[in-house]
Formats: structure tokens, sequence, C-alpha cells
């Protein structure tokens, strides 16, 4: 339970930190929704939802730019190449801080999991400890007798024997052939 706890900490903690730090990164970038886009018109860009809704909108301007063409349907020597590059640009880098705020939310999550699963698997343990075990198995787990058909039965050094040694057994079974 205290690896879950730790393990759990450790991904909450990195995710916290992964989410403050693409929010700071993206909000020194000063980058404004512009007022035509479809969700978040006006409001900074410095979380996953404003960053997508920026990432559309910069496509929906690039493709007027352009005529409704991609940076891939235009000429090479086409001037408006350049708008479209940029615009891949831009979108591409929104994109990946939209994927890194959900790999931070994924990480605080199964962090969140981690512990509350240490906490159930620390309350069970603590519930299992209060079984008295029947008197018979604890006296036998006491004097070791339990686990005695365990255990080595006999050692012999055979080194000054001339043949291999034969062994008799009345009752050659599974258990008393192989201990």
């Amino acid at each position: 339970a205290i690896l879950l706890y730790i393990a759990g900490a450790v991904l909450l903690v990195g995710g916290a930190a992964t989410w403050y730090t693409v929010s700071d990164q993206l909000a020194a970038e000063n980058i404004t929704v512009t007022d035509d886009a479809s969700c978040q018109a006006g409001q900074a860009v410095n979380g996953p939802l404003e960053a997508y809704c920026m990432a559309e909108i910069i496509n929906k301007h690039a493709l007027e730019a352009t005529g409704g063409k991609t940076y891939a349907q235009l000429d090479r020597e086409d001037p408006l190449r350049q708008v479209a590059s940029s615009a891949s640009f831009l979108r591409a880098s929104l994109f990946t801080s939209v994927v890194a705020f959900g790999v931070a939310a994924f990480a605080m999550g199964v962090g969140i999991l981690s512990i509350l699963t240490g906490a159930g698997i620390g309350s069970l343990d603590k519930r299992t400890r209060k079984v008295e075990l029947p008197a018979l198995l604890a006296a036998r787990l006491e004097d070791g007798s339990a686990f005695r058909r365990y255990g080595v039965n006999l050692l012999v050094d055979n080194g000054d024997a001339v043949g291999a040694p034969v062994v008799y057994e009345d009752l050659p079974t599974q258990p008393n052939l192989m201990g």
C-alpha cells in the first residue's frame, strides 16, 4: 500500500507540475483567442480549451487567406505557402499543448487512483489482521508443524559409498517421494 501512495503522489505532483508549466508557458506568449472564434472568444490562451479553439480559428483564417487550400495543395512558388506553413506550425504547437494538458490530467488521475487503491488495500490489510486463526491452526503455526511437510527430510552424505543408494518406500505417493 505504501508503494501505491508514493507512486500516486509522484504522479499527482508530476501531472500538476506539467499542467502548471504548460499553462505558464502559454500565458507567457500573450495569445488571445480572436473574437470571431466559435468558442472561448476573447479569452487568454492558457488552458487546453483556449489552445484548441485558437488552433481551430488559425486554421479557418489560413484557409480563408489561401483560398481554401492547404500547405500541400499550394504551388511551391506561391507566396501564400508561407502563410499556410506558419498557420500549420502554430496549430501543431497549440495542439501539442492540448496533448500535454491531457497527459498531465491523465497522470494526475492515475495518481489519485493509486492513492485511493493504496488506501483501500491498507484498509483491507487492517481488517484481515483482526481475523483470529482457529486454535488448532494457530498451535501448528506456533510449533512449526504446519510447514513440516515442506521441510528437508534428510541430508545424507554418500561420498564413501561404492554404488547408488537404495531407498525403499512402503507408500510411494507423490508427497512421500517428493517431500
